[in-house]
């Protein structure tokens, strides 16, 4: 046979096998739902005017990295006024002062004190900063939300897979999925809990069937270190066939 003919063929049978794999993979179900990560809500302990919002929407920050700085004018004055009585207590200790009013002193002085760095809040954990919801000058009190933050370096989803398939699932069992956005990037998690309960589908899903259908929830960590994979993005993840 002519040796081009033979190279054609050849050609022709790799076009036709790749087509087939693609039309295979177009038909494969992929389980998706949206990405999650450890989320903190960061709010002052005292009442105050934002003397400077140091954290910015998307900023990696460090654990003791400053985020925000209340003024804390009346708690400065305190806290001056408490550690010149307690002083003043120290030097009176070994004459007419009794041991309960220095103790009352130094109590109110540490109290102060306290207070006082709270007017500094700083990041708790390694993390990224998701939102921000004030400004420099408004004043907050405690229990208003100054921000969000979230460690992005593992996130997680739960995806719902009907009862069949959990006999082909076990814990830390690898995971492979992908980003609608990204299909030729491959996330690798791990299974990290699977309910014991079944459920029905949650309501996002569109049709009456399958809103109706018992599912199990699988929970899929994902580490992420580039911080690619973000709260809110949808994943597939490629599991057994049921």
């Amino acid at each position: 046979m002519n040796p081009k003919k033979v190279i054609l063929i050849l050609i022709a049978v790799a076009l036709i096998a790749l087509l087939a794999w693609k039309l295979l993979k177009r038909g494969e179900f992929l389980y998706a739902d949206t990405i999650e990560a450890t989320e903190v809500d960061i709010s002052p302990r005292v009442s105050s005017v934002i003397a400077s919002f140091d954290a910015k929407e998307g900023q990696s920050v460090h654990a003791g990295d400053p985020l925000v700085r209340l003024s804390c004018e009346d708690i400065k004055l305190g806290a001056d006024i408490a550690e010149r009585d307690f002083k003043r207590a120290q030097r009176l200790r070994e004459g007419s002062m009794t041991e309960e009013a220095y103790d009352r002193l130094k109590n109110k002085r540490d109290d102060a004190a306290l207070k006082l760095d709270w007017c500094a809040i700083k990041a708790p954990m390694d993390s990224t900063v998701l939102s921000t919801y004030h400004e420099a000058n408004e004043l907050v009190s405690p229990g208003a939300k100054l921000l969000t933050l979230a460690d992005l370096r593992e996130v997680w989803a739960i995806v719902y897979v009907p009862g069949t398939l959990l006999a082909k699932l076990s814990l830390d069992m690898p995971v492979e999925a992908i980003l609608p956005e990204m299909k030729g990037r491959v996330f690798t998690g791990r299974i990290s809990h699977i309910n014991d309960e079944a459920e029905f589908t949650p309501k996002n899903v569109q049709t009456r069937e399958e809103r109706t259908r018992l599912v199990f929830g699988v929970k899929v960590k994902f580490p992420n270190p580039d911080g690619v994979l973000k709260p809110g993005m949808t994943v597939e993840a490629r599991l057994p066939k049921a």
